[in-house]
């Protein structure tokens, strides 16, 4: 992988291992007295904020047809670790708007990321091609799950 893209998933990366790191942290502090908000901040933030934000850097990184600009990877990972920490505020607070103002910032984050693989690999090995579908497979759950956990955000208990 040459330094442009290496340069793209870094930005992904670095966060992304941190939230993993923080969500281990938030599971052991929590485990003495757990509670409904511990156990979810701790999922979302190695499932989602971590786990799936390297996913997506590695992937837009790897699989794009070019590297994508330095602006617009910093724009991407600004955008996707700024929705997270808006999501994860604004559910333990209990602060609805920001869970929903989190979840419009994941979807754009979201955007620039698909469009930034958009053409990659059509006529390249089948394994990357296979890598490109999970990748945009990724994105749809991804898609899916800020809608449904803005109706959880609601009916939850808070």
């Amino acid at each position: 992988m040459d330094a442009d893209r290496r340069f793209a998933m870094a930005p992904f990366a670095a966060p992304g291992i941190a939230c993993v790191v923080a969500g281990g942290l938030v599971a052991a502090a929590t485990a003495p007295a757990p509670s409904t908000h511990g156990s979810w901040a701790a999922a979302y933030l190695v499932l989602v904020a971590g786990v799936a934000q390297v996913a997506l850097g590695w992937g837009q990184a790897a699989l794009a047809p070019r590297p994508p600009a330095r602006g617009r990877v910093l724009a991407q990972a600004g955008t996707w670790n700024l929705g997270n920490a808006a999501v994860l505020i604004g559910t333990l607070t209990g602060v609805l708007t920001l869970v929903d103002l989190g979840g419009v910032v994941l979807v754009a984050g979201l955007a620039l990321l698909a469009d930034a693989v958009r053409g990659g690999v059509r006529h390249g090995a089948q394994s990357r091609r296979w890598q490109l579908y999970g990748f945009r497979l990724l994105v749809v759950v991804l898609l899916v799950s800020v809608p449904t956990g803005l109706v959880l955000a609601r009916i939850g208990p808070n």
